[in-house]
C-alpha cells in the first residue's frame, strides 16, 4: 500500500521494455481478443510486432492490477470517431467505462497506464529525436517550443516536450490534466502521463505489489517507483 500521507492514486503507470513485458510469467499472446491476433498478422516486421504485442499485454497487466480484474479480462477496445469504425482509435474498456486507458510503444519499449477520466501515456528512447523544429512548432505550443530549444540541453527539452504533448494529446487535451514527465535511465527511455491527479508509477514486474507515489505534475529524473 502507498504511505499514508502519499495522496491518493487516481491513475497507474507503468514503463518497460519490450522484452520485460515478453518474459513477464503472466503474459502471452493467448490473453489478446482475436481482433488483436489479427492486426498482430499484417505486421511484417518482428520487432515491430513484438511492440504491440507487448503493449497490448503490458496494458492488461496495469488494468488488472488498478480494477482486480483478471488479466484476460482486462484488455482494452478500441474505437474511432472519424470513421466510427471499432478496431482501432482511441482505447477503451467496455467493463469499466468510467476509467480510461491508455498505451504506447516505440523500439523495444512500451507503456501503459489507467486511472479515473481521462489518461493518456507516452513513451520514446531518450535518444530520439522528435523532428525538425519546422514541425514541431505546427504541433507544440510555441512559448514551450521556443524555451526548450534554447535550453542548455535542447534536444532532450524537446523530447520531453513531444512525449508531454501526445500524453496529453492521448488523454483528449482537455482542461485540467496534470502532467508528469520522467526519465528511465534503466531502460533509456523518456515517457509522460497526463491524467486528472497523482499518478502511481512503477515496474511491471512490481505491478502485483506496492507501489510509489508520485504527484502527477511534479517533473521526475531518473527512475521513478
Amino acid at each position: 500500500m502507498p504511505p499514508r500521507d502519499a495522496p491518493p492514486v487516481t491513475a497507474l503507470a507503468v514503463v518497460a521494455t519490450t522484452r520485460e513485458v515478453l518474459d513477464h510469467p503472466a503474459l502471452h499472446e493467448g490473453l489478446l481478443a482475436p481482433w488483436e491476433r489479427r492486426r498482430l498478422d499484417r505486421i511484417r516486421v518482428p520487432s515491430r510486432r513484438d511492440d504491440v504485442l507487448a503493449a497490448r499485454l503490458l496494458v492488461r497487466l496495469c488494468v488488472a492490477r488498478f480494477t482486480g480484474l483478471p488479466p484476460e479480462a482486462s484488455g482494452p477496445d478500441q474505437y474511432c470517431d472519424d470513421c466510427r469504425r471499432y478496431g482501432h482509435g482511441r482505447p477503451y474498456l467496455s467493463r469499466r467505462p468510467a476509467l480510461g486507458v491508455s498505451l504506447s510503444h516505440a523500439d523495444g519499449l512500451v507503456a501503459a497506464a489507467v486511472g479515473p477520466g481521462p489518461v493518456g501515456v507516452d513513451v520514446e528512447p531518450a535518444a530520439r529525436r522528435p523532428g525538425p523544429l519546422p514541425v514541431l512548432r505546427r504541433l507544440l505550443p510555441g512559448a514551450e517550443l521556443r524555451e526548450a530549444a534554447a535550453g542548455p540541453d535542447p534536444d532532450a527539452a524537446l523530447l520531453r516536450l513531444w512525449v508531454r504533448g501526445e500524453a496529453r494529446f492521448k488523454a483528449g487535451a482537455q482542461e485540467g490534466l496534470r502532467l508528469l514527465d520522467w526519465a528511465d535511465r534503466e531502460r533509456a527511455a523518456v515517457a509522460a502521463v497526463a491524467a486528472g491527479g497523482p499518478v502511481a508509477v512503477t515496474r511491471p514486474a512490481a505491478v502485483t505489489g506496492p507501489v510509489a507515489v508520485i504527484a502527477c505534475g511534479d517533473p521526475v529524473s531518473g527512475r521513478p517507483g
